[in-house]
């Protein structure tokens, strides 16, 4: 009975750790779609919309924030679709990478579009280096997560 019971409990644990960590690769793939969506969308809107609305040197910085945006949508695929790093680190990547990447290309559009705006986001342009630093710190995550692993 005893054995029984510590089987069904250790099978329990199983299916809820399988359970979250379909949860949790689902969101990176989710999230990595939809940053990539909005990257797409974006890089669109400042080929053909703001163009004519901003100069060039703008237009190359909003170019830089969709870049990097799409990049880390790509970066959000991978590890939604990697079993060599922990559910536990997973997670801690994936805020620091939405942080990232709102705070530098967010930051970024909002200082190409400043003069569109009423809102001066020249005074907040200080968190485009922390998201930038945010960004670095989850590639190196990434990469810790990987020396980590276990080979087979």
């Amino acid at each position: 009975m005893t054995n029984f019971v510590c089987t069904n409990v250790v099978n329990y644990k199983r299916q809820k750790n399988h359970s979250i960590t379909l949860l949790m690769n689902r969101k990176l793939l989710i999230v990595g779609s939809i940053l990539g969506i909005l990257g797409i969308i974006l890089g669109a809107f400042a080929a053909h919309g703001l163009e004519k609305l901003i100069d060039n040197d703008a237009l190359a910085s909003f170019e830089t924030g969709v870049r990097y945006q799409i990049y880390h949508a790509f970066f959000l695929l991978f590890l939604g679709n990697t079993s060599l790093i922990s559910i536990k680190l997973k997670k801690m990547i994936f805020y620091v990478v939405i942080l990232g990447v709102i705070f530098f290309s967010g930051s970024i559009y909002g200082l190409a579009t400043n003069e569109l705006s009423n809102f001066n986001f020249k005074a907040i342009a200080l968190i485009t280096p922390i998201g930038g630093l945010l960004l670095i710190i989850a590639w190196v995550m990434m990469l810790i997560g990987l020396l980590k692993a276990k080979g087979d």
